[in-house]
């Protein structure tokens, strides 16, 4: 199904030279676009004040915040791809922030997942049906939002990742044997995509739900964040003096466990792991889940705590077991960029809001929707204004 589904193009489930390739190019022109320096960081803060003007709006009724995250989290992402920011409101994008969602369920779903087994599966009407259907209509997107920029490409000045992947095409256009081919960067568009929206946003979505169902850990919080930023805009480098709110978001992270079955990978040669044999083409699946609830890791596994952060003196503790973004040479290309928006935007909309549930509701739903990826149920909260 995942080799159906790219080819074998992209970042994601590439392997091999291909994988190599692409994988330096994303992380140098992520870098070059601003990953990890003040520029992205600025932007973050943009689309923060967008957000919570968004929140403001409702004057502390219920609403639902998932397209909401969803779309102020992927405006990020894809001011790097495009060199644009999108409207919350536009249609175009609604649309695929919608075909983003139902894919990360459907992956998840039965049928899509016996597909491996059964591949007649792919004949009959239901969920795998769906996941084409919406796949070929987000690559028809990708392919006329690069066939634009190829019409308005300055070589010499590059605006987006997609810009970049442009002029490198162009100048290995003699060579036969590129991967700077128009399916990769289809592949390589729809994965950055998917993935730098995706995950992030479901995790702040938990977030806000953590802070309704446990209020004090929200109160502590709110009092780190009023002690040291005040009513300044969060900035990233304030995390190094606010050990509390950093052990809550990796908390959070850690908890939520948005990744649980990482991506499958691929062996590329025969190997022999601690005695056991594995050959060449097997596909091997990283289980997050079992090293973010290990008991010999962490002190509270299966609770909410950011105590599984802190030291006796309420110092931020690093864990080698904190792996969301996997491990490795496979690890996330955009764990920078996820950590500063996640800490970011956190601490913006704790700084302006208290999260709280609709009147008449009394308890928080963290039950999980079934799909790719532990999505929370879609339920609605109150943002009280704070000033």
């Amino acid at each position: 199904m995942f080799q159906k589904m790219d080819h074998g193009n992209g970042i994601i489930w590439s392997n091999g030279e291909n994988w190599k390739v692409m994988r330096r190019f994303t992380i140098s022109t992520l870098r070059d676009f601003g990953m990890g320096k003040s520029s992205i960081e600025e932007k973050i803060t943009e689309e923060c004040s967008h957000l919570i003007q968004h929140f403001e709006s409702f004057k502390g009724k219920p609403f639902e915040s998932t397209m909401i995250l969803n779309g102020s989290v992927a405006n990020i992402i894809v001011s790097v791809l495009l060199g644009k920011r999108m409207d919350y409101e536009d249609k175009t994008f609604l649309r695929l922030l919608k075909l983003i969602n139902e894919n990360v369920q459907l992956f998840g779903s039965p049928q899509v997942a016996l597909y491996n087994i059964f591949p007649f599966i792919r004949f009959l009407p239901g969920d795998y049906k769906k996941l084409t259907t919406n796949l070929k209509e987000l690559f028809a997107f990708i392919k006329s939002t690069f066939v634009e920029h190829m019409k308005n490409l300055d070589i010499l000045d590059p605006r987006s990742i997609v810009d970049a992947f442009l002029v490198r095409q162009k100048m290995e256009k003699e060579n036969g044997e590129s991967y700077f081919h128009n399916d990769n960067l289809s592949s390589l568009v729809r994965n950055l995509f998917s993935a730098g929206m995706e995950t992030t946003s479901t995790t702040l979505r938990w977030g806000l739900l953590l802070m309704i169902k446990y209020p004090h850990v929200q109160e502590k919080v709110q009092e780190e964040i009023s002690r040291i930023i005040g009513l300044a805009n969060p900035s990233y480098n304030h995390r190094a003096d606010m050990p509390y709110t950093n052990a809550v978001v990796h908390e959070i992270q850690r908890f939520a466990d948005v990744v649980p079955l990482n991506v499958p990978h691929e062996t590329t040669k025969d190997v022999i792991f601690k005695g056991y044999f594995i050959p060449k083409g097997t596909y091997v699946i990283p289980l997050l889940t079992s090293v973010l609830r290990d008991k010999t890791q962490f002190d509270y596994p299966e609770e909410f705590n950011p105590n599984n952060f802190l030291d006796s003196e309420g110092n931020f503790l690093k864990k080698d077991a904190f792996i969301p973004f996997s491990a490795g040479r496979r690890v996330c290309a955009g764990e920078n960029l996820a950590r500063m928006e996640l800490f970011i935007f956190f601490a913006s909309l704790l700084q302006k809001f208290t999260f709280r549930l609709p009147p008449g509701i009394t308890a928080v739903n963290l039950d999980t929707l079934v799909g790719f990826t532990n999505t929370p149920t879609p339920q609605k909260i109150c943002a009280i204004s704070r000033y």
